[in-house]
């Protein structure tokens, strides 16, 4: 057999040469060792690693202004440094719980109508410490607004484009083909594409109940997706879920060097992120995750969790679990609900079950008090 096909390009550089000791971004590396594979990390945080000279990506991806090697670690990527969140405009940590109600209003007949603001600005956003990506999108976050809703509510989203791409939103649900995203759907009527600086309203019912997610739906479809131009769509039942600490996960990824493979993987965007700042919960109390999985050019990602199960809801559209598993695996645009208590205090690991995955950002911990 040959060699290996080498997927380095001129811009950048792959994740594989990440993983075999070149420049990664990994926060607290320590808390890291014992848990997942770990060399790669170790050698390029030390750096010991091949290639662990800094990399720069012109105009975009990866890119660090400090080559060589400084004490105790890479100069780019050395120990302790950390996003600049405020820089960033939205914090993972808090991408958990902020769930967007809208506005409301009542119409003439009682119907409750609820209301929605979302821009799609091009934005450029730190992915881990010191990996910057030219990002596209909604209201300057990725994941966009998480919106929430009640079943059988009249819901009403004003899109404005304020990017320099033509671009929509793309509701999963069901509505009117005039209201689903579609480029070459309703263009006549102001809908389908919406190019940069212009309006559209999307208007329909909110059904059926369920965890849904929005995105763009211009061609290519993979580089609007990718870029970060989507967000988590939740209608909750009109009998309602009973109280839990809820929290929103989506699984992404980037692809800092515009390769056509992702260097970076993570939930809410920031890899590393809940290593560093663990995601705090209560013994005993319910926790409600809704889990999204939005990763481009990966078939399949998955979430689970160490020492712990949780009953699972495919979609949220049923309020009845169809399996208890510590283990759940989603392909694009998949998504569920998954319920779980804590009977112990401690620190407990979360993570893809794709040590690849892991080793590059999507791994986290729950902090049980």
């Amino acid at each position: 057999m040959g060699k290996p096909k080498d997927t380095r390009t001129e811009r950048g550089i792959s994740r594989r040469r990440l993983l075999a000791g070149g420049v990664v971004a990994a926060p607290t590396l320590a808390l890291l060792h014992e848990t997942i594979p770990h060399q790669g990390l170790h050698d390029a945080l030390s750096g010991h690693g091949a290639d662990a000279e800094a990399a720069t990506v012109a105009g975009h991806g990866l890119h660090s202004t400090d080559a060589g090697h400084a004490a105790g670690g890479h100069a780019a990527f050395a120990p302790g440094r950390e996003v600049d969140h405020r820089a960033n405009g939205f914090h993972p940590t808090e991408v958990l719980r902020d769930f967007d109600p809208g506005t409301t209003s009542r119409l003439a007949s009682g119907r409750v109508l609820r209301e929605w603001e979302l821009v799609a600005i091009d934005k450029e956003i730190e992915v881990a410490p010191g990996v910057h990506y030219q990002a596209w999108t909604y209201n300057g976050r990725v994941p966009g607004p998480t919106l929430r809703c009640r079943e059988g509510e009249l819901l009403r989203i004003h899109f404005t484009n304020g990017s320099e791409h033509p671009h929509t939103i793309h509701f999963h649900g069901v509505h009117p083909a005039f209201m689903d995203g579609m480029p070459g759907i309703g263009e006549q009527r102001g809908g389908g594409a919406i190019g940069p600086g212009e309006s559209f309203t999307y208007e329909f019912e909110a059904h059926p109940f369920g965890l849904h997610l929005y995105h763009c739906h211009v061609s290519p479809l993979a580089s609007h997706i990718s870029r970060g131009l989507y967000g988590a769509f939740i209608v909750d039942p009109r009998s309602g879920r009973a109280d839990a600490d809820e929290l929103l996960m989506v699984m992404n990824g980037f692809d800092t060097n515009f390769d056509g493979s992702n260097e970076v993987y993570a939930v809410n965007t920031v890899g590393f992120h809940h290593v560093s700042d663990p995601v705090r919960v209560k013994r005993n109390e319910l926790v409600r995750i809704y889990l999204v999985n939005v990763l481009e050019f990966d078939p399949l990602n998955s979430f689970h969790l160490h020492a712990n199960f949780f009953h699972y809801f495919p979609t949220g559209t049923s309020l009845q679990p169809t399996e208890f598993t510590d283990t759940v695996i989603q392909g694009q645009g998949q998504r569920g609900i998954l319920e779980l208590r804590f009977p112990h205090p401690g620190q407990y690991m979360f993570h893809a079950h794709v040590s690849e995955f892991a080793e590059l950002g999507w791994t986290g911990f729950f902090e049980v008090s």
